[in-house]
């Protein structure tokens, strides 16, 4: 399968950015060596105020790279805030992070009107919808080159740098020509889940997987479950769950947990999964209830038998629904990552 993006700080942020009224200050890493908490494309919005959204350290830099932000407000200019922490000396006077690691912090002036702002709207709109996207993070020329950009506009090696970056689907540093070089990212969808169920112990679930940056679905056919404020971020389908393909593009989604406590739907559920691509579905509910679900599908059950978790989640011990979504949002979790984390099965018999 192929694994969808986990770092989402580009979405939290512009949900920040697009409530501001004043100038604030977007940092970036570009690069990084060593062990460090976060890795190049990770973000962080400084405002004056000194309210800070999403994360670039374990919290041990944030304060330096807030006295770089005032700077960067009160000049307009970019800036570049290099971090290396792998010697004994501690270049970093008064952190003493101990992190053996290093990494380098664009910091540019982005206001909630500018052109860079809009672009970036429109880009994690554009990601939201299941597309993949480009932007370019020039970090190394001269300084009124430094900034972000999602388009090349009347820029040649930018334009190229992006459509390639597009087309191979993969984030790498490139230089665009003697004087700058950019890290150039590649931003695959955040992954995308559907819950086949909307009964209050899905709730849990859907608020830890809206929490982590998931594309969040809930299918049910009960109007009432539906039609209440507990599913915040996440897009609400109703009807039959017979219809589900109907409604629904089921391709676009990475995962999908069927948990509706409804013997005849969940076999509705199971069998338009079995006729999909979705990659991962999973089963709430005893192994006895997995097998009779499968038997009430027929021979649909063979196209889903290998995709199928059931009972899902990582064997955590949890016993509530708080605990047991925990073990399920993991599961998806270090599926998504590409890790091999032990698949024991929550018991519920």
């Amino acid at each position: 399968m192929h694994y969808p993006r986990l770092d989402t700080s580009i979405e939290l942020l512009t949900q920040r950015l697009a409530a501001l009224a004043e100038p604030a200050v977007l940092a970036t890493i570009v690069s990084t060596e060593g062990s460090t908490y976060r890795k190049a494309g990770a973000r962080m919005l400084i405002e004056a105020s000194g309210r800070m959204t999403g994360l670039l350290s374990g919290g041990c830099l944030e304060r330096d790279l807030a006295e770089h932000a005032t700077t960067v407000l009160a000049t307009g200019q970019s800036a570049i805030a290099q971090y290396d922490m792998r010697t004994t000396d501690d270049l970093i006077y008064g952190i003493g992070a101990g992190c053996e690691g290093a990494m380098r912090v664009l910091l540019e002036r982005i206001a909630p009107t500018s052109r860079l702002t809009m672009e970036l709207l429109e880009l994690v709109k554009r990601v939201g919808d299941g597309e993949g996207a480009a932007l370019a993070v020039v970090h190394r020329g001269p300084t009124d080159a430094l900034g972000t950009h999602c388009v090349g506009g009347d820029d040649p090696a930018l334009t190229t740098a992006l459509a390639a970056t597009q087309s191979a689907q993969r984030s790498q540093t490139l230089d665009l020509d003697p004087q700058r070089q950019a890290w150039m990212e590649y931003l695959a969808p955040p992954p995308s889940v559907l819950i086949c169920g909307g009964g209050p112990d899905a709730v849990p679930l859907v608020t830890l997987l809206t929490g982590l940056g998931f594309i969040v679905t809930v299918a049910d056919h009960r109007p009432l479950y539906l039609n209440h404020t507990q599913w915040g971020l996440a897009r609400c389908s109703l009807g039959a769950a017979q219809t589900l393909a109907q409604r629904l593009n089921l391709a676009r989604f990475d995962a999908a947990i069927v948990m509706s406590h409804h013997l005849d739907s969940d076999a509705a559920y199971l069998a338009a999964l079995a006729d999909s691509t979705v990659p991962r579905v999973g089963l709430l509910g005893p192994r006895a209830r997995r097998e009779r679900l499968l038997g009430m599908i027929g021979a649909a059950a063979a196209a889903l038998r290998a995709r199928l978790r059931g009972p899902v989640g990582l064997d955590l011990g949890a016993l509530t629904p708080e605990g047991i979504a925990l073990a399920i949002a993991a599961e998806l979790h270090a599926l998504f990552a590409g890790r091999h984390a032990t698949l024991a099965p929550v018991s519920l018999e």
